[in-house]
């Protein structure tokens, strides 16, 4: 098919990333992808036909995208959609999972496989089997709340347990579900722990990326919830290895991955295959309740092929604002000062460079840091321990996600920036 400067996707995969899903397209390379997406987590965890945590976007292959280049999403628009949403700090409920209740769930009673259900009432146990009838949800909450949101004023309120109970009463509205979306909204749960608690929002997407080179659970596809693929008992068990050369790590849950972001991703499978999800209201750096304020939302991004750019997971040009303090670029006044500092020793080249970041992932976040840092290391060929330095004193290492993933951010000699393509991303992000 010819490549299209615009598609729009308004569908989605079911729970599994992988070269068994049928991409749309292709768009043209610079063209735009425009996309409405449901809530990821609770609602997927909830809805026990999906062997993947979140509800991702059907993939898009991009216009000559072939296996080694890489491709920069220019994420331009991106807002949500959900008036509420809820979450907490999840709990699995034992003899409802096979190994892994993300991926491979159960009805106790009549013992059927990633059964269809359907929602009775409200609260935990309002999810039924379609087949015996079965309370049949994996999970539960043991800390939990419902989010009220502004998009215009940027900001929250978690709610009463009155109202958390109205607002599952008409869950679907609320959380402002696709059409086309399968998941149960997890409004249904109506859990109120905390309540009047105002925040800020800040939405960012928790999964975008490249279509991995095997079929992965959607919110599996990342170092360290992968790990728990290796060796296991069900459909989607794979070897480290083979895990390591598949995946491309699209749920990273970073969140400076908003609007004004660059993502620059693997492409692993011919085409690419963009498909993006999980948008969260607002989360700080770890999510260290393991789940945020999943939201339905819309986003818009520009891609741009990279051709031979190797890379083996994402490179991200973060925005200006949301870089690492030493990471940030100098003024003018600044470099001035630097230059008369050098004069003043001798020294008269300065280095010209830009920020940078790399995601790493893994099981911990000790291997997930060693993961970024090497994949640093090889891609732009300065020594691991010049990486080391220069992510001490010009960058960071900052934690996206417990257990495992992780930004190394550091500022970049031009002149290898310029031979791996990307040079003139970086320029324009950061006004170089």
């Amino acid at each position: 098919m010819p490549a299209l400067p615009v598609i729009d996707v308004f569908s989605y995969s079911g729970g599994i990333v992988g070269p068994s899903v049928p991409m749309l397209g292709p768009v043209a390379d610079g063209g735009t992808i425009r996309t409405g997406t449901p809530p990821g987590c609770w609602g997927p965890m909830i809805t026990p036909k999906f062997q993947g945590g979140h509800e991702v976007t059907q993939p898009v292959a991009v216009e000559g995208a072939e296996v080694g280049d890489a491709v920069a999403i220019k994420i331009r628009k991106m807002q949500v959609t959900s008036l509420a949403t809820a979450s907490g700090v999840m709990e699995f409920v034992e003899g409802r999972y096979r190994g892994d209740p993300f991926v491979a769930k159960l009805c106790p009673v009549c013992g059927t496989m990633s059964p269809p259900s359907h929602v009775e009432g409200i609260g935990d146990e309002a999810i039924h089997c379609d087949v015996c009838g079965s309370e049949v949800n994996a999970f539960r909450v043991s800390n939990g709340y419902v989010i009220v949101l502004d998009r215009e004023a940027g900001v929250s309120l978690t709610v009463s347990k009155a109202v958390a109970e109205t607002l599952a009463g008409e869950a679907s509205t609320f959380s402002a579900l696709p059409e086309l979306a399968q998941q149960h909204s997890v409004l249904t749960l109506a859990h109120a722990d905390i309540a009047g608690l105002a925040a800020h929002m800040q939405p960012f997407l928790g999964n975008i990326g490249t279509t991995p080179s095997a079929d992965l659970p959607d919110s599996h596809n990342a170092g360290d919830f992968g790990s728990f693929l290796i060796d296991a008992p069900h459909t989607y068990a794979l070897t480290a290895e083979a895990l390591a050369a598949a995946k491309t790590d699209g749920h990273m849950d970073t969140n400076s991955v908003r609007e004004g972001a660059v993502l620059i991703c693997p492409v692993k499978v011919k085409g690419a295959g963009i498909y993006m999800g999980d948008m969260h209201a607002q989360q700080g750096n770890g999510e260290i309740a393991g789940h945020a304020t999943d939201v339905s939302g819309e986003t818009e991004v520009e891609v741009e092929v990279i051709k031979g750019l190797g890379i083996d997971g994402p490179i991200l040009l973060q925005r200006p604002d949301d870089l690492p303090p030493m990471a940030r670029p100098m003024t003018g006044a600044q470099k001035a000062a630097v230059k008369a500092l050098g004069a003043r020793y001798g020294q008269m080249e300065v280095e010209e460079n830009g920020p940078i970041t790399f995601i790493g992932s893994a099981a911990n976040l000790n291997d997930a840091t060693r993961n970024g840092l090497e994949r640093a290391a090889a891609i732009t060929g300065l020594p691991y321990d010049e990486i080391l330095n220069r992510a001490t004193i010009t960058g960071s290492i900052e934690i996206s996600r417990l257990p495992g993933v992780v930004r190394v951010t550091f500022l970049c000699p031009m002149p290898i920036l310029e031979r791996l393509g990307i040079a003139h991303l970086v320029r324009a992000q950061y006004g170089l």
